[in-house]
């Protein structure tokens, strides 16, 4: 190997290297020495510019510093800007608007509308001066002199707000407000408040004060659903915003700072008040002396009372939102933002489901300690045809139907029995109905009972608890428990359940969370031969100038086989009995074939009624929003009851089809006749409309007794009625009003006992 290269080649490399060695040594010593003479006369001419003692450190350091933390300062902000810049990408972001969408019901008849339709149309001098005053004294007074931030103003807010310990001013200018309405949104965060200050000193680059003025005025929103003062003077005051006066100007620049809680349609006094510190400013701007507002002050402005006007407002929000989402699936070259949307709802189902909520709530809601209440109504394909979300929007919009999740308790079982017949298990099978533990955790049924050996059908009727605990103990099998929980959850996620469903023992009787509103359309799976369906507002979309776009039974998701027919057959057999025999005889409807199931969930938080016949599906929900208990309301009291006068509205004018798995059902009974029926009169039936017990409350009493009086005063008045007639009818009406115990069907608790009925002392 030594011999591989000959002897004179190793001469000459060891002379290349040494040649390399003296070369980059060389260089290294020439490089220095020229480095050392450069910065010597570098040193030399610097020198010229020496400045010592007290100018070194009064202006050379201070200088240096400011030069060293501007630049590092220049860097931040450029970092911070580019977020801030991004969103002005859009070359036509001043032209484009967000979604404005008319909404028809399904038969073609106006219902509402939902977005931004701007009206540019008023100039900005057309405006009242009055108007533009408030506005400015109200939101920001150095509009004209500040570059997009105001700086002292914001050092004011900052102290006043420090010296009231809570937020009583805001510190953003009209341009920052702009910059949000037009770029972000409303969150409040850091990272948002960075982007607004950059976006309002670009607006003031690229736009005039007046300009962003105008833009203000024309896209804040007001409330009620409307954008710009001449949208909300024409919504609150039936008028153009060329023609408000002092007192209607000052109540629309009041409702900049929170349109929701100062609208005057839904509360005038705090509007009132909120103007009068409107005034209050003019006053302190200098804009107007205290003669000048003195007559809006002792005559303020009075909204239009739109509270008659029954616009379906949960069921718009609903849609609104679907159709946001549906618009973001057309092609980026689409640039169509205004659209006319037929829905699926049904005003006559959505004024009876609203009405039979608002009924229930007045009559037994105190009694009962339930404040609020949800139910959604659809077709079989998934339709919404009605949706409320509340009892009062005006008080909330927050939609209970579609965004609150709650326990569906005893209304989760179809679920688990689905599953069971999936894996090997009939309606007849039978399983005992005794203790059980899975851990610590060991479920009772209502009343503390046990019923020994049960079929499926049974125990589904009696809302037994402990049956479907041992159904996914059965299906895990060796496994264990939570496979058989695992089963029971991929069924729910067949019917549509999107809800996180976390495993827990308890899941097999509904201590988990779903929405009513996919509660209610995963029942259309049992009527409609096991096809699943999607929930849907939108049937057809049109543009402005009604360009069809989009239409459902086309574009739509198409139903997808969640379950065999077989086995939505014998659920629906199963679930029949609930409310012929069960839970929920207060749901039976009169030769409309009818299933369903009741929910009822710990210390009787939540209570559920979900059913269907072989028209549509309905969700009811009953509960209160800071999940305190109700007063031992179950699924077959309020929740039933409303689901029945429900229906009864929805199948008017309806063919009725039958459920595959019990037909057209059963005719009710007749109702028992009258014993006390004079000799000679036409026999009278009571009426025992299934309902809640007959309760006579105080605020009841005081009726009556007020009632009372007025006949009183009548009948001495006319002389036709005598206070004996009149008492002695309002006793005898009071009488047959609670004589009759056979009025009360009475509503097996959570589920399967009679519970105490509420009453008032």
């Amino acid at each position: 190997m030594r011999q591989i290269l000959p002897p004179h080649w190793k001469q000459k490399v060891r002379n290349f290297f040494l040649d390399l060695d003296a070369r980059i040594d060389s260089t290294l010593f020439s490089s220095g020495k020229g480095l050392r003479e450069l910065f010597e006369r570098y040193t030399t001419f610097m020198d010229r510019f020496y400045v010592g003692r007290w100018k070194r450190w009064v202006f050379i350091e201070p200088l240096s510093e400011a030069a060293t933390i501007g630049l590092g300062g220049m860097v931040l902000m450029l970092t911070l800007a580019i977020p801030a810049f991004r969103e002005t990408a859009d070359e036509d972001w001043l032209k484009k608007s967000d979604l404005a969408v008319s909404f028809l019901d399904r038969y073609g008849n106006p219902i509402g509308s939902r977005g931004i339709k701007h009206n540019d149309s008023i100039p900005l001098e057309d405006f009242p001066d009055n108007l533009i005053k408030a506005t400015l004294a109200t939101e920001d007074r150095r509009f004209y002199d500040h570059y997009g931030i105001d700086f002292p103003g914001l050092a004011r807010a900052l102290v006043t707000n420090a010296q009231a310990g809570g937020v009583r001013q805001g510190g953003s200018s009209i341009t920052q407000q702009l910059a949000k309405n037009l770029f972000l949104n409303n969150e409040r965060t850091i990272e948002r408040k960075v982007k607004e200050a950059f976006l309002a000193v670009w607006l003031e680059f690229r736009l005039t004060k007046n300009e962003i003025l105008k833009l203000y005025l024309d896209r804040a929103y007001m409330g009620g659903g409307t954008f710009g003062v001449d949208g909300a003077a024409h919504f609150y005051f039936n008028k153009s915003a060329r023609d408000v006066n002092l007192a209607e100007a000052a109540m629309l620049a009041g409702l900049f700072k929170a349109p929701t809680k100062y609208a005057p349609h839904i509360n005038l006094p705090a509007a009132r008040a909120r103007a009068n510190v409107v005034l209050d400013n003019l006053v302190d701007a200098g804009f107007m002396t205290e003669g000048q507002v003195f007559g809006a002050r002792r005559n303020p402005a009075f909204a239009v009372d739109r509270r008659d006007e029954n616009s379906p407002n949960y069921y718009l929000d609903y849609a609104f939102d679907e159709m946001r989402k549906l618009v973001d699936t057309f092609p980026k070259s689409y640039t169509e933002r205004v659209f006319v949307v037929r829905t699926a709802i049904d005003m006559n189902v959505q004024r009876a489901a609203e009405g039979a909520i608002e009924n229930q709530l007045r009559q037994f809601g105190r009694d009962y300690h339930a404040t609020q209440a949800s139910t959604v109504v659809a077709d079989l394909d998934g339709g919404v045809r009605a949706m409320v979300g509340g009892r009062d929007y005006g008080a909330s919009q927050f939609n209970r139907a579609t965004d609150a999740y709650r326990q569906p308790g005893s209304s989760f079982k179809p679920y688990v029995y689905t599953t069971a017949l999936l894996n090997g298990f009939t309606p007849n099978s039978k399983v005992v109905d005794g203790p059980v533990c899975i851990g610590n955790w060991c479920p009772q049924n209502y009343g503390h009972s046990y019923s020994g050996s049960v079929t499926l059908t049974q125990a589904i009727t009696r809302s037994i608890n402990v049956v479907p605990v041992k159904l996914s103990i059965a299906l895990g099998g060796k496994q264990g428990p939570k496979a058989g929980r695992a089963k029971i959850v991929e069924v729910a996620r067949r019917f549509g359940l999107k809800a996180p469903l976390p495993d827990t023992p308890s899941l097999p009787i509904g201590s988990d969370e779903v929405t009513v509103l996919e509660h209610a359309v995963a029942y259309a799976t049992f009527p409609n031969k096991g096809r699943a369906v999607t929930p849907h507002a939108v049937l057809e979309v049109r543009t402005g100038a009604g360009d069809l776009v989009w239409r459902w039974d086309r574009d739509g998701p198409k139903p997808r086989q969640a379950i065999p027919a077989s086995v939505a057959a014998d659920m629906a057999g199963m679930m029949s009995h609930v409310v012929s025999e069960g839970t929920a005889r207060r749901a039976a409807l009169d030769s409309i074939p009818t299933a369903g199931k009741t929910g009822t969930t710990n210390a009787y938080r939540d209570a559920w009624f979900v059913g269907y016949t072989g028209n549509f599906t309905c969700a009811v929900w009953y509960g209160n929003d800071d999940y305190s208990p109700t007063n031992r309301m179950t699924g077959g009291s309020l929740p039933a009851q409303t689901w029945h006068d429900i229906m009864v509205a929805a199948h008017q004018g309806v063919e009725v089809r039958e459920i595959p798995g019990i037909g057209m059902g059963q005719k009710l009974p007749p109702q028992p006749v009258a014993a006390n029926v004079a000799a000679n009169a036409a026999p009278k039936v009571l009426e025992t409309k299934p309902g809640p017990p007959p309760v006579l409350t105080k605020r009841g009493a005081d009726i009556l007794v007020r009632v009372e009086k007025l006949l009183d005063e009548a009948a001495k008045t006319t002389g036709k009625t005598t206070l004996n007639e009149t008492t002695n009818t309002d006793k005898a009406q009071s009488s047959n009003a609670l004589a009759f115990p056979e009025n009360y069907i009475a509503a097996a608790g959570p589920d399967g006992a009679t519970p105490t009925v509420p009453r008032k002392n």
